[in-house]
């Protein structure tokens, strides 16, 4: 006890004025010297002397004694700003007689306010900011003689420019895709909303890379207290890397031991741009072209964006197709081994006999047949993924039909079991969320167990569990069975159905209690009055 009462005692008022030189030793340090060499010196010397940082001095500038320094990084900075919008114009010799004074502040003043054709200007006077400046691809400009020195931004290099998606491509609707540049990003959002609501919060996360995070939603749509949760639990967040938006999901996710994503990804501006204006919250990470959507339901894992592009009856019929697909990828081959296994009298007679022809001979029970070939399978498709584009796709289908047509002629599996793991793995595709389809690959390795062991009763069992699983998940709050587990009817318009556009009047009543009329009310189409 005496070591905790010892512990919980407050520090003495000598530690504090201690502690509080040493905050103060530590600002002084940090501050910009008068003299431009030290200044050079300590970013060199903090930089590890690395070549890329390009230091172009400039002496005797404006007809003064003092020398100037261009501080900036090859490779981040974009040229034409550096070499017109910079360079020239401190080397320009039109402005030597605006400048008639030798104080290196109010020359510096004259730079930032009058030479200087750049958008984004601001001042500094510490090494940590100019540091960090420099390595976001801003320009610093200091003077001899000045602790104060000027940003001038410049961001630019080599980037990707926006191409459509890869990973979610669309028949109707916008072929646009994120890059890996925030900004572009952000961009291209606010080229879909174009209302002044639309807040962005930045984040710099990361002790070592400083990534760059933005959280994007509406101002009186979205739920505020799911935006100050998202905010709170992205400040909570202390690492020294973000090089992905997969960081970030992992660590402000509701539940981390479930198979089922509570958080979805997009490369779409159209479909963030949708969330949005449903009152959802968009978090966006510098470096990647994914950016992350929350709240969510499993239910807008199999909906995409093309849904509200085409007609409601299609979209519709789409999306149920979508849940029976991702039904078949995860239990397809569990039925097949509890029936064969275990419930043959369910099968038609001629069926059984079928199956039975083919499987004798056949060295190996109906689960380890169904087994080697799912993870025969996914190797292939890992192989795929991972083989050089040009080959990938030629090897995988040659490996799938000689693999296939080879372990069936040399007897090690079954015809039917290649049909039943062929059809589960083109299911698996269907899912618009990549989330969702590698939640049933997981789960589709415990229900094949399951059925081993107790067949169609396992399997009930491993679905109740799951479904139990299902209605505790959490998504920043909202319920993940919503809005059948609470049951909205209201909500109902746009889940498994999706009713006519001008149907649609009201957002997700849960997300949104202060403005979830999205609409006017009866715009049915209908003929005018005189055409009638």
């Amino acid at each position: 006890m005496a070591f905790f009462k010892r512990t919980k005692q407050p520090p003495s008022n000598t530690a504090l004025l201690h502690h509080n030189g040493q905050t103060k030793q530590t600002a002084e340090a940090s501050r910009l010297s008068d003299r431009l060499d030290q200044n050079l010196h300590r970013i060199r010397e903090q930089t590890g002397h690395s070549r890329d940082i390009i230091i172009r001095t400039l002496s005797h500038m404006f007809g003064s004694e003092h020398t100037l320094a261009v501080i900036y990084i090859d490779g981040l900075v974009d040229t034409l700003t550096i070499n017109h919008s910079i360079m020239q114009s401190l080397t320009s010799k039109d402005y030597d007689e605006e400048l008639h004074t030798s104080d290196p502040a109010e020359i510096l003043s004259i730079i930032k306010n009058r030479f200087l054709s750049i958008g984004s200007i601001s001042d500094l006077e510490l090494m940590e900011p100019l540091i960090s400046a420099i390595l976001e691809g801003n320009t610093v400009i200091l003077i001899d003689g000045s602790t104060h020195g000027v940003i001038a931004s410049s961001i630019g290099g080599e980037e990707r420019g926006v191409e459509e998606p890869q990973s979610q491509t669309v028949v109707r609707g916008p072929k646009e895709g994120f890059t890996e540049n925030i900004r572009t990003n952000t961009a291209l959002i606010r080229r879909k909303i174009k209302s002044p609501n639309l807040w962005i919060v930045d984040r710099k996360i990361g002790r070592v890379t400083q990534t760059d995070v933005a959280v994007m939603y509406l101002n009186g749509i979205a739920n505020d207290k799911i935006v100050q949760e998202i905010l709170n639990r992205l400040d909570r967040i202390d690492t020294d890397s973000i090089l992905e938006s997969g960081y970030i999901e992992e660590f402000i996710q509701d539940t981390t031991f479930t198979p089922f994503p509570t958080i979805t990804n997009t490369e779409r501006p159209d479909a963030i741009a949708g969330a949005i204006l449903e009152g959802k919250i968009a978090i966006l990470v510098d470096g990647t072209p994914f950016a992350l959507i929350a709240p969510i339901t499993i239910f807008k894992l199999f909906q995409s964006s093309e849904d509200y592009y085409q007609k409601f009856d299609i979209a519709t019929f789409l999306r149920l197709l979508r849940i029976i697909s991702f039904v078949v990828s995860m239990l397809l081959p569990s039925l097949y081994i509890a029936i064969s296994t275990f419930h043959q009298e369910m099968l038609p007679t001629t069926l059984l006999i079928s199956l039975a022809a083919q499987r004798e001979g056949i060295p190996f029970p109906a689960v380890v047949e169904a087994l080697a070939m799912e993870i025969t399978f996914e190797v292939l498709r890992e192989a795929g993924v991972r083989m050089p584009r040009a080959m990938g796709s030629a090897i995988s289908i040659v490996g799938a039909l000689v693999l296939g047509q080879a372990a069936v002629q040399a007897g090690l599996v079954s015809a039917a079991m290649v049909i039943i793991v062929a059809f589960t793995a083109i299911a698996s595709f269907v899912a618009p969320s990549v989330s969702i389809a590698n939640s049933a690959r997981l789960l589709r390795f415990g229900f094949m167990i399951l059925a081993a062991t107790l067949g169609l009763f396992g399997i009930m069992a491993g679905l109740l569990a799951m479904l139990i699983h299902l209605a505790g998940l959490r998504s920043f709050g909202l319920p993940y069975l919503t809005p059948f587990a609470p049951f909205i009817p209201l909500d109902q318009k746009d889940v498994l159905v999706r009713v006519p556009w001008w149907a649609m009047v009201t957002r997700p009543t849960l997300i949104n209690r202060k403005n979830a009329k999205r609409q006017k009310m009866n715009q049915r189409p209908s003929p005018s009055d005189g055409n009638k």
